[in-house]
């Protein structure tokens, strides 16, 4: 019988990959050749909100199914977040199912005999605007399976009770057996520890404000400092995030406008010397940002600014670590494009937003 589809695309983050996702991919394998799954959330670092790498997920999908399926007629691909640029994410989803049916010996600008294509998803909640971004691809709504959530699975996973009987009974009716043997191994990674922790963290952080009646939106400032090539980082000392790299920043006091917010936070935290002048002298745009998942913590709206210094004779400015920073260093910024898996939050996003305009 032939399919109604050459191929459907099924986007998602799949942390972790549950029953829910199962019955898609299920149903997909019944409508079209083959199905690409594409993982959303590639390199980026691990959080309690994205745990697993796309090796990992990959694993746990190709597990579900027999290897002829998993092997055959399932292809997987991977897309960056780009939470600030729609359309440059669009358009790599776009490269990802072409390249896919590239090396499936097909492409699609054949013609007569292009390819059909298809999207496949489920438009639980605003997060799923994306399946609107392709209109060129014929959508497929599928229904929520038993209204399974992965933040609930994770928090099942995660948090203090998930080693309790009753909570092993819950992660085992939602997730597919291979998964949860994973999962169960997952526990002995060195890195399971700190997600614990995390976890716990966030929970406590949050529980501060869950008896208000409206909850609180915070506002944080940013420098993005450039000088001779170079971006200023530091390295975050305490949860959440600890270790990894992120702009001088922090929370904006109550006091102060946006811009003296950003210098006082750069200065706290990097030592740099550079006269309060010169720094402002030196700034060349400003931008907020406010994604609304953008911070674990809760609604968090920050206010950017790039800050330009001139090259130096002397080299670059002398910088060290201080206040919530581990450690500040200039980084050669073709280096920190690189640096996904070690940036906290969207601080990558920002810095690729203001790359642009210098």
């Amino acid at each position: 019988m032939d399919k109604q589809f050459d191929y459907l695309a099924f986007i998602g983050r799949f942390q972790p990959f549950h029953n829910g996702h199962y019955e898609v991919i299920k149903r997909a394998l019944r409508l079209a050749d083959k199905v690409i799954i594409i993982f959303g959330s590639a390199r980026r670092a691990r959080t309690i909100k994205n745990p697993w790498n796309v090796a990992e997920r990959q694993v746990m999908v190709s597990a579900c199914f027999p290897k002829e399926v998993a092997a055959g007629r399932i292809v997987f691909a991977s897309v960056v977040d780009r939470a600030y640029n729609d359309q440059q994410w669009a358009a790599e989803v776009q490269q990802a199912v072409e390249s896919c049916i590239r090396e499936q010996g097909e492409s699609s600008k054949a013609t007569p005999a292009r390819p059909r294509i298809g999207i496949i998803g489920h438009e639980k909640d605003a997060s799923s605007f994306y399946l609107k971004l392709f209109p060129q691809w014929q959508r497929i709504e599928v229904a929520n399976s038993a209204g399974l959530s992965a933040t609930e699975i994770r928090a099942y996973y995660l948090g203090s009770e998930a080693k309790d009987s009753g909570t092993q009974l819950l992660l085992q009716s939602a997730i597919p057996a291979p998964v949860y043997e994973f999962l169960s191994a997952f526990r002995q990674a060195p890195y399971y520890q700190s997600l614990i922790e995390e976890f716990a963290f966030i929970g406590q952080y949050r529980s501060q404000f869950a008896s208000l009646k409206y909850p609180p939106i915070f506002q944080t400032v940013d420098a993005v400092v450039v000088q001779a090539g170079h971006i200023l980082l530091v390295q975050r000392k305490a949860m959440p995030g600890a270790g990894l790299w992120a702009l001088p920043g922090g929370f904006l006091q109550a006091d102060e406008r946006l811009i003296d917010g950003c210098l006082r936070e750069l200065r706290e935290e990097t030592r740099l010397k550079t006269p309060l002048p010169v720094l402002r002298g030196g700034i060349k745009d400003s931008k907020r940002f406010d994604d609304p998942e953008r911070s674990l913590r809760g609604r968090t709206i920050t206010d950017a600014f790039l800050i330009q210094l001139e090259p130096s004779e002397d080299g670059l400015y002398p910088v060290r670590g201080a206040d919530d920073a581990a450690k500040a260093r200039w980084v050669p910024i073709a280096q920190a494009l690189e640096m996904d898996e070690q940036f906290f939050e969207d601080h990558l996003d920002i810095i690729r937003y203001f790359i642009g305009q210098i």
